[in-house]
């Protein structure tokens, strides 16, 4: 392989050339690219980062409907102008349009339309499609905040246009108003993803509607909250009878209608279709002009393969790059107005510009890194907003949708964002503020490590620290130094990522200078250690102070995010160094990395749709896995980087609607390939090194100031010019300095890793044995990663013992153990209870319930541990699409005074109360006695997560050797469900009998 970069001085790249490129490199967006398989992309115009998307919609349900278009459908619904990018969630859809030939009822979308991908086509800024069913030819394009449309009808046919407010996401509040007879103006307030989001609108057609009419399907009030209307959800508006084209333009606002009008008026003033059309494809060329490659090798004749393949490779890049700047989009209306997150309107004040859609558990990755090299200034912005956000409502963003926190996905990467950008000298903004922003989001309100001498920037108002994300989760993992699966769900991937953000405000404290935080979080960065298992080698939940069982690295289940233990065990971007250690030695690391590549393809477990791109369990299309081919830079072997990346580069990004391997997740996925191509990755953003790979391009210039070249070196006469061999990464400071540098990745076998410097890490014991019931006595090992001195109590008592062999319990116990620090005080405290299952019963299960919720088995009916309302955490036992049928068996009759069960109910999660439940009693297992049948009575549509006793009244239950519980399953998901149709769970805890 041909491995060798060039970084010029800016006066040096002058003269250099990209033949392949010309000026219009926005000819090589093709915004089909994820619109088929799983890559949930749209295809419909928008501008970089602008706050309208207009685009068809062609599902309306479904995981693939996402962004609102998937390639294999056949049917236009009509074009809207909001969409989301790659997101594994729907929401957005908003203000949809559709023009049509005849007068329709506005019901059951009947003005929908069949269309062929043959007479379709997109580019960067625009979109045409012919409607078959209507005969009418659709043209679209947009400026920041208002969609433009041109509709092209048959000669001398009727011609209407229907606006349909209904569309998509539920209603909670809508207005449409006539403002002259070519204009109407409204809103939209919606609950989808985003529970309140509001949208304005100021509307202009080209020419004057004739005649109008609402639609007669109004529903009195939604599912879950009453309908706010001025008018109706559909509106149908026609116009005379004419050969030219009618145009519409649709400003959009997060204010009001004033700034919907006022956005349409400043951007939008004219009507030359074919101008803003050509505006877009400038501003595209413009923004994808800020990295220029050049695929084609000089001195060769190409065929027409390889300049076939030149194009395909040209577009998989700028189309990659292009969805990287679609989100996040611009909020703030043209006068600097915007929503904040407190639902107050603000205004920037030309301070800067305020943004939304922040998928920040993607795009902190590679996406937010690629920008503080190609666009400073919107990343100030981003952290401008991110401030103003807490600012509003005391808590920086984690997952932000219209003002909207969905507290979709884990930790607070926010702070990522931040110190990356500050440590790459991007400062305009308040910087003391954003720290103690960053400092807020991380410190849950008990705060338990915190030292007497704490930092007064520690001692955050209760308030503010209440609002954490994941209060559960942040709690456990400042209490115990890991997140427990007892206490959260996704315990392996919080506690890994929370101690990545926590080094990353460490970073901040540091060059801030305060010490005490400095420490603080410090530590707490090496609370991955904690969830690290010495007895297998992967990252594995604690359950109760023990090691989770059953463990298998190929289990997809509730312990990881979207993920397993395969591809979370390689998340330690911020200590790689001493996470390679681990292994003993850079071969016995490589060999390890080798294992996962290798591994059988096939996961355990529940089945996840984001787990795709599998080459072993290495799974590139989602998230978790990015880093982890840049990792073999850690060992003897970093050649294999470029082996990697090359053949993901290769087969996992193409120019086809199928083309990205995983849903693109706000310009995620495209933003890796971006990065890969040119050469570099940023493992650890924050750190301020990239790793390098080989690039996929010949040569590759960015912001005109950084000029790579694959195939062979460039000599300069510039003074400073030097070389560096032997490379596997380079830093932010040395990728945009104006010397010259030539350096190439390593193929040859390095020193291994030293790790003699490297301190030790004071890690919280662990009990091997994860078994939490028994019958008759239990053996209770206690085990620590790197000490030797384990202490322990036993119940209540305060007689404190040093651990030196097994513990043998034979009733209910509860152990607290720990190790000492220098100062012989106790390191964070653990804590484990036992139960010793009652002897005289027995559990008979008659259904069988769902692998991923077991709960440990039968006995969890009678073990005394009661599950919580956060269900993910476990201990809740899972039925799908059937009565769940439990029978206890006595080793003798028994006088009863009642009994009871309990259920637990989330309908967003698929989990309903039964219909009924009901109570046996008998003696001899075969002739059964109904005690008592309990109607539920529960309404089928619900918002809260709640658990719910159902017990018997009956007062005089004869003597019983069995008794048996029958929960009858709710049935079906109701039609106002997303996931309607589908089989219900029923969740049962404990069966209790006094």
């Amino acid at each position: 392989m041909k491995t060798i970069f060039t970084i010029l001085s800016t006066a040096f790249f002058i003269s250099v050339q990209f033949n392949s490129v010309a000026q219009n490199i926005s000819k090589y967006v093709n915004p089909f690219i994820g619109t088929g398989g799983h890559g949930h992309t749209f295809p419909g115009p928008t501008l970089p980062f602008g706050a309208c998307q207009v685009s068809p919609d062609t599902r309306l349900t479904g995981w693939d409907g996402c962004s609102g278009y998937h390639y294999s459908d056949s049917i236009i619904y009509g074009f809207s102008h909001t969409h989301l990018s790659g997101t594994g969630c729907s929401d957005y859809g908003d203000i949809l349009l559709m023009p049509t030939t005849k007068e329709v009822q506005m019901k059951e979308y009947d003005y929908a339309s069949k269309f062929s991908h043959f007479f379709e086509s997109a580019g960067a800024g625009k979109y045409h499609v012919q409607l078959d069913t209507w005969n009418i030819g659709v043209n679209l394009t947009c400026t920041k905040r208002v969609g433009i449309h041109e509709y092209i009808f048959p000669k001398n046919q009727n011609q209407y246009v229907v606006l349909d407010l209904k569309h998509r996401d539920e209603v909670l509040g809508s207005k449409l108003e006539i403002v002259n007879d070519s204009t109407v103006q409204g809103y939209r307030y919606s609950k989808a993803w985003a529970t309140n989001q509001k949208v304005y609108f100021y509307i202009q057609f080209s020419k004057p509607f004739i005649e109008k009419r609402y639609g007669n399907d109004v529903e009195a009030k939604s599912n879950t909250a009453p309908f706010n209307l001025e008018k109706q959800l559909h509106i149908l508006f026609m116009f005379e009878k004419s050969n030219s084209p009618l145009m519409v333009k649709v400003g959009i606002s997060g204010v009001d209608e004033d700034g919907a009008r006022k956005n349409l008026e400043m951007e939008a003033p004219h009507w030359n279709f074919k101008q803003y059309e050509k505006n877009a494809e400038k501003e595209w060329d413009q923004e994808l002009g800020k990295i220029k490659v050049d695929h084609l090798a000089k001195n060769i004749v190409a065929t027409s393969k390889e300049t076939e393949s030149s194009v395909n490779s040209l577009t998989t890049f700028y189309t990659a790059l292009y969805h990287t700047m679609i989100h996040q989009i611009i909020y703030n209306d043209i006068d600097g107005r915007y929503r904040g997150r407190d639902d107050k309107i603000h205004n920037t004040e030309g301070k800067f510009d305020y943004y939304t859609v922040f998928s920040l558990w993607d795009t902190y990755r590679s996406l937010h890194p690629l920008l503080t090299i190609i666009d400073k200034k919107r990343t100030n912005d981003f952290i401008n907003t991110f401030i103003k956000q807490y600012e509003h409502n005391g808590r920086l963003p984690i997952w932000e949708l219209s003002s909207n926190e969905t507290n979709c996905m884990i930790a607070y990467h926010v702070v990522s964002v931040i110190w990356d950008a500050y440590n790459k000298g991007i400062r305009n903004y308040d910087v003391e503020l954003a720290y103690k922003a960053m400092t807020s989001i991380a410190t849950h309100y008990t705060d338990y490590e915190k030292s007497s001498t704490a930092n007064s920037n520690l001692v955050l108002k209760q308030e503010a620290r209440a609002k954490s994300a994941d209060a559960d989760a942040l709690e456990s993992y400042c209490r115990y130094g890991y997140v427990r699966s007892d206490d959260a769900h996704e315990s392996v991937s919080k506690t890994l990522e929370y101690a990545y953000d926590d080094w990353c405000i460490a970073q901040m404290a540091k060059a801030l200078n305060k010490k005490e935080d400095y420490e603080y979080y410090f530590n707490r960065s090496k609370n991955w250690m904690n969830v690290y298992d010495p007895t297998t080698g992967f990252m594995r939940a604690r359950k109760n102070g023990a090691l989770y069982e059953p463990f298998s690295p190929y289990t997809v289940d509730n312990n990881y995010t979207e993920a397993n233990s395969w591809q979370y065990s390689f998340y330690i971007p911020h200590d790689m160094n001493r996470y390679a250690s681990l292994f003993g030695s850079s071969a016995n690391f490589s060999q390890h990395l080798d294992a996962l590549f290798t591994a059988k393809q096939k996961t355990e477990g529940r089945e996840q749709a984001d787990i795709t791109g599998l080459i072993g369990q290495y799974a590139h299309g989602n998230e978790p896995s990015h880093q982890i081919a840049y990792m073999y830079n850690y060992t003897d072997q970093p050649n294999k980087t470029a082996i990697k990346t090359n053949y993901i580069l290769n087969n996992f990004y193409i120019n086809e609607p199928d083309g990205l391997i995983g849903n693109e997740d706000c310009g995620q996925m495209s933003a890796w390939y971006v990065l890969t191509a040119i050469g570099l990755y940023p493992l650890c953003p924050g750190n301020n090194q990239y790793e390098i790979t080989e690039p996929l391009f010949d040569q590759v210039s960015i912001l005109s100031k950084i000029h790579l070249k694959k195939d062979k070196m460039i000599h300069s006469s510039v003074n400073q010019s030097y070389t560096i061999n032997a490379k596997r990464r380079i830093s932010h400071t040395e990728l945009l300095d104006a010397r010259v540098k030539i350096f190439k990745p390593v193929k040859t076998i390095l020193k291994p890793i030293q790790t003699a410097s490297l301190p030790s890490i004071q890690t919280v014991p662990f009990i091997k044995n994860g078994k939490r019931i028994f019958k008759d006595s239990l053996q209770v090992e206690i085990l620590s990663t790197n000490s030797n001195s384990i202490y322990y109590k036993l119940n209540s008592d305060l007689i404190e013992r040093k651990y030196a062999n097994p513990i043998i319990i034979k009733d209910n116990t509860a152990i607290q153990f720990y190790t000492k620090n220098k100062l012989n005080q106790p390191n964070q405290i653990q804590y484990s209870n036992f139960t010793k299952l009652p002897s005289d019963r027995k559990v008979i299960l008659k259904s069988t319930f769902n692998n991923s919720y077991s709960a440990g088995g039968a006995e969890a009916m009678i073990d005394g541990i009661y599950g919580k309302l956060n269900w993910r955490a476990g201990d809740w036992q899972g039925y799908q699409g059937q009565d769940v049928e439990t029978i206890i068996s006595f080793e003798k009759s028994k006088k009863l005074k009642s009994i009871a069960a309990n259920f637990l109910e989330d309908q967003n999660s698929w989990i309903f109360y039964p219909k009924e439940v009901s109570f046996y009693t008998s003696n001899d297992s075969i002739s059964w006695t109904l005690l008592e049948t309990i109607q539920t009575k529960k309404a089928d549509h619900s918002e809260k997560v709640t658990i719910e006793k159902f017990k018997t009244t009956e007062t005089n239950i004869p003597w019983s050797k069995y008794i048996k519980v029958i929960a009858a399953n709710f049935g079906p998901m109701p039609q106002w469900h997303e996931g309607r149709g589908n089989e219900t769970f029923v969740f049962i805890d404990e069966i209790e009998v006094e």
